[in-house]
């Protein structure tokens, strides 16, 4: 299964969205053929009209009528694939977001901590509008085009041979071209994505720290880092704008030298001329409209290399990003309840190739006992919570919970199990319920008020306009509140481990006193482990951490 998932790219979600909406991808093929075919119509019907009027023939309204018909026909048709183009492009990136959601859901702890911020959302958000775009103003149009011009080509080798041969000789040239701009307007855009990406995460970043900047004086150092990522991006930007504004000029210029020289080559008088580019006045007529036809794809191809390119190097990171190596999928162990809550035998970890963090440690927890890790600052205290939690591999050695690996847990058992309660509070968006329900629809209303009853929040909560259903903002709770939230969160599910991660670390002693009493009446009755650098009776029994044992 890994290695089906890890094939997957951009290509293989537009087939699984092509499958999945056939008929919708039927209708583009259909319009874009009959749009194809009726736009080669009324040049011929013009033709007809120009040679019947020099004939001295009287004209009926049969062929205006049929002029017009085709015309609207093919403006309808257009109309109708751009809008079936926009419906497949928007599909195809609700399932390309979907995935990338999937596959982050799937990278291992490590690899998600080495992603940039910015580069992360500009995947999920920029390269992906890129990719709706690629198909609503890229691929199709541009099939649609060359079919179109190879169409005009077989109808101009019947009206001038000669005309066909040089418009045979020119297409290449101008196809090179086309492909000299193309990757250079490619490069650029993918220097522009990678400066956008860096500057995108300054600003994050710049507002994560804005106290410390402010407090050192280091603004104008974070807006150099700022102005130079932006710098990158106008180059490249300026770059590609030089290569866009080239090329339509130069293509504008061939059709009137083509249409030029095709009028005097047919107004010659040697025969051998006239043999290849000889003509009446409607073929010349209509001529002139399929150089147009020729020409103006080609032009508007020229357009829109800029949004063609882009949505390449989109494809590209949006590639690179799902052929990351997925977290190795650990099979499903049956827990073994009279095994140790937790228990490390034997390990070694490290973040690093060739350092270890933890050296063979051992360490085992029995059900409801408490216990808290001690060490230095940088000794694995947090790092044995991620090894607990499942969320890292041991080098060697095991990490068992109640005898199965904490890997091989799934979502559900994973609420059930564990209770974990972090330094800061991380909100999600919602409602007060929302975060502490983390939209589980399994944890009741009864879960939910006695979880806010074991955290000391119920009162809070219901003095709020609308109770649990209060949308949650910054300013509804005191940063106190907002940790004893976080116990909440951590007990909805009655779980059996608690794991308490130095949480009255960044809290005065009056709150610290209320969190305290919320977390003896939250720990009743359940494994606690827990990571504190105050040391007191009540920590339980103490586990060093950072020595070899």
């Amino acid at each position: 299964m890994n290695d089906r998932k890890k094939a997957v790219h951009v290509g293989t979600v537009v087939l699984e969205t092509v499958k999945g909406h056939l008929w919708l991808s039927l209708t583009i093929l259909a319009v874009v053929a009959g749009a194809v075919g009726a736009a080669l119509v009324p040049p011929l019907v013009l033709g007809r009209i120009v040679d019947g009027l020099t004939a001295g023939e009287r004209l009926t309204l049969r062929l205006p009528l049929w002029y017009l018909a085709f015309t609207a026909l093919a403006g309808g048709l257009e109309s109708a694939r751009e809008s079936a183009l926009t419906v497949f492009g928007q599909k195809t990136t609700h399932a390309l977001r979907s995935r990338l959601m999937e596959k982050e859901g799937r990278l291992p702890a490590d690899e998600l901590n080495r992603q940039e911020p910015g580069a992360l959302v500009s995947r999920f958000v920029g390269d992906v509008d890129t990719v709706e775009t690629l198909f609503t103003a890229g691929i199709i149009s541009m099939a649609a085009d060359a079919c179109r011009i190879l169409s005009i080509l077989v109808v101009v080798w019947q009206c001038s041979r000669g005309l066909a041969y040089l418009l045979l000789a020119l297409l290449p040239v101008l196809f090179l071209f086309t492909r000299f701009v193309q990757k250079r307007m490619l490069h650029n855009q993918l220097k522009n994505r990678k400066a956008v990406s860096r500057a995108s995460g300054y600003v994050p970043e710049t507002v994560r720290n804005l106290r410390t900047i402010r407090t050192l004086g280091k603004e104008t150092y974070m807006e150099t880092r700022y102005d130079g990522a932006l710098g990158e991006s106008y180059r490249a930007i300026e770059g590609t704008n030089f290569y866009d504004a080239l090329y339509s000029p130069v293509i504008l210029t061939v059709n009137a030298a083509v249409v030029g020289a095709v009028m005097l080559l047919s107004a010659s008088g040697d025969p051998a001329v006239l043999t290849l580019f000889g003509m009446t006045a409607g073929t010349a007529v209509t001529v002139m409209n399929y150089i147009s036809q020729i020409f103006s794809p080609l032009e508007s191809l020229g357009m829109e290399i800029q949004t063609i390119q882009s949505a390449v190097a989109g494809v590209r990171r949006i590639n690179d990003f799902l052929a990351q190596p997925e977290q190795e999928t650990v099979a499903p162990e049956t827990e073994n309840p009279a095994a140790p809550m937790v228990e490390l035998r034997d390990v070694d970890f490290g973040y690093e190739a060739g350092q270890n963090v933890l050296h063979h440690l051992n360490m085992e927890i029995r059900e409801g006992e408490l216990a808290t890790l001690s060490g230095r600052t940088g000794a694995g205290k947090s790092t044995v919570f991620k090894l607990v939690l499942g969320l890292y591999a041991p080098r060697r050695g095991t990490v068992r919970i109640q005898g199965v690996d904490p890997r091989s847990l799934t979502g559900p058992q994973r609420r059930a199990l564990y209770g974990y309660v972090e330094q800061r509070f991380h909100p999600v968006p919602g409602t007060v319920r929302d975060q502490i329900t983390l939209y589980d629809d399994t944890i009741t209303e009864g879960q939910v008020r006695r979880a806010a009853e074991l955290a000391g929040l119920a009162e809070a909560i219901g003095a709020l306009p609308q109770g649990y259903d209060t949308p949650c903002t910054p300013d509804i709770f005191s940063q106190g509140q907002w940790q004893l939230l976080s116990i909440a969160r951590a007990v909805a599910a009655d779980p059996k481990l608690l794991l308490l991660d130095e949480i009255t670390a960044n809290l005065d002693a009056e709150t610290e006193r209320a969190v305290l009493r919320a977390l003896k009446r939250a720990t009743a009755d359940r494994t606690v482990l827990s990571i504190s650098h105050r040391v007191g009776a009540d920590t339980g029994r103490l586990i060093p951490i950072g020595e070899e044992s």
